[in-house]
């Protein structure tokens, strides 16, 4: 019973970090239907850059996410403005190519300029914990988590309780309607980029700590946060939230019971169970299509 209630918890605090990274992604296809192949990069370019300030300062990699959230929402803004803007209005396969371009860039950059192998922000707290009963709760994977949640409580505070998140919401429901009301779709789908980027600095900054990475491990995290989008239904955060649950209790029960090389197997086989029955995920919407003939 313990070994089964230590799982649960390792799986919800992971989850809670996936849940962020995922949030991004699902923010900006809801918005503005781009799936933003460079989220993976964000992550990685701020992890790398994480990691960089605290083996020069020995400054916290969690409280870094400070400097890193805001410093990514300004690169996601300028991205916009000055790349992704130009293929707004053409098709989803462009935007596509796009940003995977940029992945690519971020890839080669961090290449070049630190070099392709692993590393990974090991604090003092790394490999301690708190115990509860029976139960050990590692402390980086709490912080981390516990980071995750304010992040993602303050994400919902912005879409549900300001004019700019009524703004983001109502033209993700109704983008002629938002229009019509004077809300700039441009600068809707600027923020929207930015916030989907500013999550990145966060989760970047958690994943230098809890992961060890290198440039090209991009590949593995747009993997993992596309299946959680997927498995939720694309554009819904709650799907977003569920789906990483899903995840990180997935990954701690493989591992704890089978084996960790298994544990991505095990999440893919269940979003495969879930499209059979639900092809729009858990929370999508089914949207009907009238083709003209």
């Amino acid at each position: 019973m313990t070994q089964l209630l230590q799982t649960v918890v390792l799986g919800l605090l992971i989850g809670g970090v996936y849940a962020l990274m995922a949030a991004g992604l699902t923010l900006v296809f809801g918005i503005m239907g781009i799936v933003n192949v460079a989220q993976g990069a964000f992550l990685v370019l701020v992890a790398m850059v994480t990691w960089k300030v605290w083996s020069l300062t020995g400054i916290d990699p969690i409280v870094l996410a400070l400097a890193t959230t805001p410093a990514m929402f300004g690169l996601g803004w300028l991205l916009y403005r000055l790349v992704v803007v130009r293929v707004r209005q053409s098709t989803p396969a462009m935007s596509m190519l796009l940003t995977f371009g940029i992945a690519l860039t971020i890839e080669g950059v961090l290449n070049v300029t630190a070099g392709n192998r692993f590393r990974s922000a090991t604090p003092a707290y790394f490999a301690e914990s708190f115990h509860i009963g029976q139960v050990a709760l590692p402390k980086a994977q709490v912080y981390g988590c516990a980071a995750a949640l304010l992040v993602l409580g303050l994400l919902y505070l912005v879409l549900n309780r300001t004019w700019t998140g009524r703004a983001i919401r109502a033209s993700a429901q109704n983008p002629s309607g938002a229009a019509l009301v004077g809300i700039s779709a441009s600068t809707v789908a600027a923020l929207s980029f930015a916030l989907g980027a500013a999550t990145a600095g966060t989760g970047g900054s958690i994943l230098s700590v809890l992961y060890p990475f290198f440039p090209a491990s991009h590949y593995d995290w747009i993997a993992k946060l596309l299946g959680i989008i997927v498995l939720g239904g694309m554009g819904s955060l709650r799907g977003a939230w569920v789906g990483a649950l899903i995840l990180g209790l997935a990954e701690t029960a493989t591992a704890t019971y089978g084996s960790p090389r298994w544990s991505t197997l095990v999440f893919y086989a269940v979003i495969l169970l879930v499209l059979l029955v639900r092809p729009h995920g858990l929370f999508g919407t089914r949207l009907r299509e009238d083709v003209a003939t």
